[in-house]
């Protein structure tokens, strides 16, 4: 981007200003000073830093509840968690929506240059996608962790909208993965891993440094884009009862306790195993709403969530010492 770029002139003056203000403690007429302007325009630029998220202001008080649940769930699951404070009130959407703003924000500070970004897809992804904070990368890539297609849809414009979002706001160039979200036939599956362009992809994901993504559940009384999209009929339901099945992560399943061999459906799944996932060094889990409970339980006790962005609702269930069942 060239330096005339007034945007870009604008954002680096921001970043100048808030360093000083944030990290230096300097004033605001101290820092007019030595960038030669006025009072108010540093203000003005503090502002900008702010609402474009080159500044995130966190409020972390000793008798914040959210807070002690973050604490609780490293200690108990090893994870690093992001609690939201959302009232109890309000509709599983606007939940959902508080969570994903939060996690939209986060997520700069976690995706840099030269890095591969695995980016499932689903409500939780699409919510988080319009919430990303603009923060330009290098030789970075977003890469489809799993296909979008079924009997009804190929998928890829519902898939592609979600990874724009993700290559416009990190500058990274977006690889796409055309296939069945499941096939009909493992055989069918195993033939097209085998294709050379199928298999370019598969490397690309191969060598992921951040994984994102949302947690489905099968039987939950809101359930995921997965389970209402078209994606399974009748006896893929009964399967799923049959295997016990609490939840999956980009179409591939779990049971509570984490396990996921001998689960039908995983072998026409087009997503990474839970085994490939646990490779990646950051997976970022965005969960909201009580009713995701087991579902979120199978995920950590698989061991494939390394941060996690939750309602502050859903963590008090999570660290319970009665839980719900």
């Amino acid at each position: 981007m060239p330096a005339s770029d007034p945007d870009h002139a604008k954002t680096v003056a921001a970043l100048t200003a808030a360093q000083r203000y944030y990290l230096q403690d300097l004033t605001m007429d101290a820092i007019a000073a030595e960038l030669g302007t006025s009072r108010s325009t540093v203000s003005r630029l503090l502002a900008y830093a702010r609402e474009s998220g080159l500044v995130e202001i966190r409020i972390r008080s000793p008798f914040d509840a959210g807070l002690e649940l973050e604490r609780a769930i490293l200690a108990r699951h090893k994870v690093t968690a992001h609690v939201v404070p959302v009232p109890e009130s309000i509709s599983d959407i606007d939940r959902l929506e508080r969570v994903a703003m939060t996690a939209g924000r986060i997520l700069g500070g976690f995706i840099d240059s030269n890095m591969v970004v695995g980016v499932a897809w689903g409500s939780t992804l699409g919510a988080i996608s319009r919430h990303l904070v603009p923060s330009p990368t290098h030789n970075t890539v977003v890469v489809q962790m799993n296909g979008a297609g079924n009997v009804q849809t190929t998928g890829i414009d519902y898939a592609s909208e979600i990874l724009h979002r993700f290559g416009e706001a990190f500058g990274a160039q977006v690889q796409q993965f055309p296939v069945p979200a499941f096939f009909d036939d493992p055989a069918t599956r195993d033939a097209l891993w085998r294709e050379r362009s199928t298999k370019r992809l598969l490397a690309v994901q191969a060598r992921m440094d951040v994984a994102v993504f949302g947690l489905g559940s099968p039987f939950a009384e809101v359930p995921s884009q997965v389970y209402i999209g078209g994606y399974l009929d009748a006896a893929d339901y009964r399967s799923l009862s049959d295997d016990r099945v609490v939840g999956d992560v980009a179409t591939v399943f779990y049971r509570e306790d984490g396990s996921s061999d001998g689960i039908a459906l995983n072998a026409r799944a087009s997503g990474p195993s839970l085994a490939r996932l646990r490779r990646v060094a950051r997976r970022v889990a965005v969960v909201s709403g009580v009713q995701k409970l087991p579902s979120l339980r199978g995920a950590l006790a698989a061991g494939v969530i390394t941060d996690l962005v939750l309602d502050e609702g859903l963590a008090a269930a999570l660290v319970s010492p009665h839980p719900a069942r």
